[in-house]
């Protein structure tokens, strides 16, 4: 795991080495065991590393045989000694036991075809010239789910980085707010792919890569190509010498020739203990975040089978009406595991929350508790930590899955009814109580009275505020439909038009919520302790095997995650398979109320300069207010919280 950045820039000798220069060292969180460049003309890369594989030779940037190609690769490559051996055979030398030099020696065999090849999670950036190819390029890739980050910036010169906060120190962008971004966070407690909240900053999306020319006589031009979706059907392309896509034969094996439940079952928990494996590979202690759910259970009781000693985590709150603490104490004692817990009040939060806060690249409603179950993980001495994070959108662990289809008839209905019949409907029955109550009514109301004012009725779910909420807290939203986010979540609506009930969920939850929220917190706060997070559920065999099985195999009534139960029957304790589903939160209802109620009233009243005359301050007022007099959840007003303390350190004037 590691932190890379990046410069082109033609603009006068030395400048680009000035600049990454000043990159590399706001990424030591990410990488603090190395820091290092190259440098060649207009292109210098930086890198900082964490050592994870090969600790003592697999220094970056990583080379090919005669140092004609570079590369710094953030992440890890699973089946690394899988295509060792490939372009061993094909005639490539290796002079570490490192999985990032595969990533060199790939590109020099097969081009930007390489990322095709790629089993794990990566972000990285290839610099060189392949043979028979006379130009030197640029090459970028992020994995297919989007578990690692990537961002960029291309003016005058082209930059990118781990983290938008790497981008802001190059001292060449200009430190402005998004406003259309701005319209995304307040929509869902994140800010979509592919923007950021600084203007001009842009994510390279989950499953792209991008190839710049290196020609100073020719403009500088970016233009990201997808490489990977699991709506397209995407099969790798073979290689003759065995090296194929797994999930493609599987299917046509298990389905198309007349396998059954049980051999898709099978297969399923052979794809998770491969998984497992692989992600377990590691010259460092590896460890697991425990709760009382069935993934961190099932990823627990999977890596107690391949490894004795194994660590696990858990959060304990005073709360225990939030904490999962002794469910994941008890399922610990049965594998054994090496337990440890970390007791959080309130009052430990109120003295850590801008510590907690500060560590968030991208501002965001989620996250805290990633960060302090790192912390407690980094304090064992571990490098490495498991997490069940993607169970739910492969398996279908969200209420979204049975919500859903019941939004999109409203929106079906809706949309043979004039609006000013909508609008009046909705008035009445959240006048008379009878659109359930608080937040939820007002979600259901907008779908009903305007249910193009999203993408898919599915995102009225997964709304903070909502469409016309959000209108009344800018003082100018303008029209957020020519937004790159809005475009995102657009295709990602019509490709889930191509899916059953379930697979559309899925699609989506993945495309927006997964890599918006979830993966991107779940890096920021983990690397903020030098703790690299693996997600053995993203792997993507997994994910396009499960993806192709019916529905009626994964979503069964009163059974969430049923495949994933079915699969790992005998080694889920009965009390986590009976348990009721509950999301990995903290107290804040109560604790807003009480340790932390005035630290959110000072903040909220102390907006950031670069929010004055973009946020309207009475409506925050109200939102708080609002929360205050149980009108409204606690997450609203964290959101407004989080965005002004985030603006005040990075967008400050």
């Amino acid at each position: 795991m590691c932190g890379i950045c990046g410069v082109v820039d033609f603009s006068e000798p030395g400048r680009p080495a000035e600049i990454v220069r000043r990159m590399t060292p706001t990424m030591v969180h990410r990488g603090p065991d190395e820091e290092a460049y190259f440098v060649e003309g207009p292109v210098a890369l930086g890198v900082r590393r964490l050592s994870i594989i090969d600790i003592d030779n697999g220094h970056q940037p990583v080379f090919n045989e005669d140092r004609t190609i570079a590369a710094v690769v953030n992440g890890e490559i699973y089946n690394f000694s899988e295509l060792r051996d490939q372009l061993w055979d094909r005639g490539h030398t290796f002079s570490t036991r490192c999985d990032s030099e595969v990533v060199v020696h790939a590109f020099e065999e097969w081009g930007p075809d390489c990322v095709n090849y790629l089993e794990g999670m990566f972000a990285l950036a290839v610099y060189g010239c392949r043979p028979a190819v006379e130009r030197s390029v640029l090459f970028l890739a992020r994995d297919p789910l989007g578990i690692k980050p990537l961002y960029y910036h291309l003016d005058s010169a082209f930059a990118f980085a781990s983290e938008v906060r790497t981008l802001l120190a190059s001292g060449i962008i200009q430190r402005q707010l998004s406003t259309s971004a701005l319209q995304s966070y307040l929509s869902f407690g994140s800010v979509s792919e592919p923007q950021t909240l600084v203007n001009g900053v842009l994510s390279l999306p989950p499953g792209h890569s991008l190839t710049i020319s290196i020609d100073e006589n020719r403009p500088l031009a970016v233009k990201p190509k997808s490489f990977w979706n699991v709506r397209h059907r995407y099969s790798r392309p073979g290689n003759g010498n065995g090296l194929h896509h797994r999930s493609k034969v599987v299917t046509a094996n298990h389905l198309g020739n007349g396998g059954g439940p049980a051999s898709a079952t099978a297969e399923v928990r052979t794809l998770l203990e491969r998984s497992v494996r692989q992600h377990l590979v590691a010259d460092v202690p590896v460890g697991v975040f425990l709760s009382s759910g069935i993934d961190s259970t099932a990823l627990a009781a999977l890596a107690t089978h391949e490894l004795s000693g194994v660590h696990t985590f858990t959060l304990n709150f005073g709360e225990p009406e939030y904490s999962e603490a002794s469910t994941a104490r008890r399922t610990a004692e049965l594998l054994a595991t090496n337990h440890r817990e970390l007791l959080l009040t309130g009052e430990d939060m109120l003295k850590r929350v801008d510590e907690a806060v500060g560590a968030m690249d991208q501002p965001t409603i989620d996250g805290v508790n990633t960060y302090f179950v790192s912390w407690a993980a980094s304090e064992a001495g571990l490098k490495v930590a498991l997490s069940g994070v993607g169970g739910d959108e492969v398996f279908g662990g969200y209420s979204s899955f049975r919500r859903t289809p019941h939004y999109q008839r409203i929106a079906n209905v809706g949309g043979h009814i004039r609006s000013d019949l909508r609008k009046a409907v909705a008035g009445a029955l959240l006048g008379a109580g009878m659109l359930t109550h608080g937040d939820a009514a007002r979600k259901i109301a907008a779908l009903w009275q305007e249910p193009q004012s999203l993408p898919h009725p599915y995102f009225f779910g997964r709304a903070l505020f909502t469409p016309l909420q959000v209108s009344e807290l800018m003082t100018n939203a303008g029209d957020c439909r020519e937004a790159l986010w809005w475009n995102w979540l657009s295709e990602a609506a019509e490709d889930a038009k191509n899916c059953d009930a379930f697979g559309a969920v899925s699609f989506l939850e993945t495309r927006s919520y997964l890599v918006n929220t979830l993966l991107r917190d779940t890096d920021s706060m983990s690397m903020a302790h030098s703790l690299e997070v693996r997600v053995p559920f993203l792997d993507r065999s997994l994910v396009e095997f499960v993806s192709r099985l019916p529905a009626t195999l994964k979503l069964q009534k009163g059974r969430p995650k049923a495949l994933l139960v079915a699969a790992l029957k005998d080694l889920l304790p009965a009390e986590v398979v009976n348990h009721a589903k509950r999301g990995f939160t903290f107290p804040w209802a109560t604790w807003l109320k009480g340790p932390l109620r005035r630290r959110i009233e000072q903040g909220l009243a102390e907006p950031a300069p670069v929010l004055h005359g973009v946020l309207n301050l009475k409506q925050v007022e109200a939102v708080w207010k609002s929360y205050l007099h149980g009108r409204t959840s606690w997450s609203r007003p964290w959101s407004l919280y989080v965005l002004n303390e985030w603006a005040k350190r990075h967008l400050g004037v």
